[in-house]
């Protein structure tokens, strides 16, 4: 029976020995120094790091105001409810960079999506004032390239030949009856030929057409009709013929050497823009070619959908390289002058609040409440709440991250969102 059971004493011995020297293992480790600050969970270890700044002695805070030189008179002084300290060793572990306020030469850049659209200005539509047919097509695709005077078409107007020669009878009337004794018959033969005259203006029958009439006495039975500007027809619907109507739009001619771009810029950044400014034109597929183009309007009103504003540019466009229908890129580079700047990352913004965490030295962090201006992909404008020269936390997001940090740290400031 002794031999069946000295193993199991032996092995209870042996137990009992290691359990003895695992406690005492962790007995010396648990007490060793700093063991606290490197074992202890990420969330408990922020609870003993922070402390607010009641707890602090007058010599840290000597330490802060001579280390910020600035942050006893600007207005937010240090105390026990907008401190608070992170050890040097925990800062640096969590990735905690600090960088300067400063004042620089600032511009606000706006992009926007801009439209290309034809320059109303340069625009032409070819119409006709009395009912016909087209007879011949001379420029017969849309596209094509027209200078002044040139021939479009012609057309064929019984009523406009009726007319035509209505005029010459009161011409020959005139040179006969204009002559006679009777002052009111000459006067009724001159007048009647100036009405005829005025019906043919009005119906756009150049003047040199109705000097040839004259000189010739015959009656053309077709009427050409030229382009009144040089461009592009953007629109054609005249075909062979086709009968026409008075107002009929057979011909939309644009000149596309100058056009405009239509861009919307948000209603928060028209305080900015102005007349005269320039921008800079890219189009996505090739970034290397650049235009300037200036705005030259303004529209009055804000879409109610986009809250945007319509803004108008013009620029030169050689060889016609922007085609109307295009979408472009815009970018305005609006000069602010001399801004106190930080960071972008270094406000957080609670949606009624903007809070930075200013670095006074020696783990000690200091939080306030700032007023900010304009904004960039970069930086941001403080305009109250900071001086030029104070160091502000550029990654403080962590204190968001984790609840029971933020509470420790402005003890459940309002506005603030977790």
């Amino acid at each position: 029976m002794n031999d069946k059971t000295s193993p199991i004493h032996r092995g209870l011995i042996i137990f009992a020995t290691v359990a003895t020297l695992i406690i005492i293992f962790l007995f010396l480790y648990f007490n060793q120094p700093g063991f606290e600050e490197k074992h202890t969970s990420a969330s408990n270890t922020m609870h003993h790091d922070i402390e607010h700044s009641g707890q602090m002695n007058m010599s840290e805070e000597n330490q802060m105001h001579e280390h910020t030189g600035t942050a006893g008179t600007s207005g937010n002084a240090m105390n026990s409810h907008n401190t608070m300290f992170i050890s040097p060793k925990r800062l640096q572990s969590i990735g905690v960079l600090f960088e300067p306020a400063e004042r620089r030469s600032v511009e606000h850049v706006i992009h926007t999506v801009g439209r290309v659209e034809v320059d109303e200005r340069l625009l032409s539509r070819v119409t006709i004032k009395m009912e016909g047919w087209v007879d011949e097509l001379f420029v017969n695709y849309t596209g094509e390239h027209v200078k002044k005077g040139q021939k479009l078409f012609t057309l064929y107007s019984p009523e406009l030949l009726a007319t035509l020669e209505e005029y010459l009878i009161a011409l020959n009337s005139s040179r006969t009856l204009g002559k006679s004794e009777f002052p009111e018959v000459a006067e009724g033969a001159r007048a009647l030929l100036e009405s005829s005259r005025r019906r043919l203006l009005l119906w756009d029958i150049k003047p040199h057409h109705i000097a040839d009439l004259e000189r010739t006495g015959k009656v053309l039975t077709t009427l050409p009709i030229h382009a009144p500007q040089t461009g592009t027809v953007i629109k054609k619907t005249a075909v062979e013929g086709l009968h026409t109507k008075p107002g009929d739009e057979l011909y939309t001619i644009a000149d596309l050497s100058r056009i405009w771009i239509f861009g919307d810029i948000y209603e928060y950044e028209m305080p900015l823009v102005a007349v005269g400014q320039a921008a800079t034109v890219t189009l996505s597929y090739m970034p290397d070619m650049q235009m300037q183009a200036r705005i030259t309007f303004i529209y009055p009103t804000v879409d109610p959908q986009t809250r945007t504003v319509k803004v108008r540019f013009e620029l030169d466009n050689p060889g016609e390289r922007l085609k109307p229908g295009m979408y472009t890129n815009l970018e305005l580079k609006i000069p602010l002058g001399e801004r106190l700047v930080v960071p972008k990352n270094a406000v957080l913004d609670s949606g009624e609040r903007q809070i930075i965490f200013i670095h006074l030295g020696n783990g000690h962090l200091e939080w306030r409440e700032v007023k900010i201006g304009q904004r960039s992909d970069d930086w941001v404008e403080i305009l109250e709440g900071l001086q030029e020269g104070e160091h502000v936390v550029t990654s403080a997001n962590f204190l968001i991250d984790s609840e029971s940090q933020l509470k420790s740290a402005i003890g459940g400031m309002p506005g603030m969102k977790h």
